[in-house]
């Protein structure tokens, strides 16, 4: 096994240690999530709203996808029927959001990455990734994944919707 990095101390006379580090905590979330192709009349792209819980301490919302590029910032408007979401955190919160706001996204499967600092897991601890998804004329469907911080390289978890997500997966690297 080949550490990433050494640590090189020199000891005068020419004399040097080379020291292996230590392999720092991953320090990025991956998340890949399935929107199932659903066969009804009137299809509209979900929205999607990502956010980390703690138990006692206040949801971080980490992403949202929906319809932000509608003139008069219309989007917004349907952003309560992701209604977990609304009330963990999203109504506290100005649109579009920098670093959170993006597009609704197409059936088929998307990945997407969080930082450490995107998480806001400052603490060791149990926490809980929601994955919330609304559709217009459509239904509404929550998942939740918990996770330990600090985790461990290749540690992660799993979730499968029954409607609006289809397989929901989470990796740390």
């Amino acid at each position: 096994m080949q550490l990433p990095y050494r640590i090189v101390l020199s000891f005068g006379a020419g004399a040097t240690l080379a020291v292996p580090a230590l392999a720092a905590d991953p320090g990025t979330m991956d998340v890949t999530v399935a929107i199932p192709r659903l066969k009804v009349a009137e299809y509209h792209k979900p929205y999607v709203a990502f956010w980390v819980e703690k138990a006692g301490a206040k949801a971080k919302t980490v992403a949202v996808w929906y319809d932000h590029d509608m003139k008069a910032n219309e989007g917004t408007k349907w952003l309560r029927d992701v209604r977990q979401w609304w009330r963990a955190s999203g109504r506290t919160m100005s649109f579009p959001a920098n670093g959170i706001t993006g597009a609704t996204r197409a059936p088929g499967t998307h990945k997407i990455s969080f930082t450490r600092a995107q998480l806001g897991v400052q603490t060791p601890g149990q926490y809980t990734l929601v994955i919330e998804a609304a559709r217009e004329v459509g239904g509404r469907e929550l998942l939740r994944i918990p996770f330990t911080w600090p985790a461990k390289a290749g540690a992660g978890g799993r979730a499968a919707g029954a409607s609006e997500l289809g397989a929901v997966s989470v990796s740390f690297r």
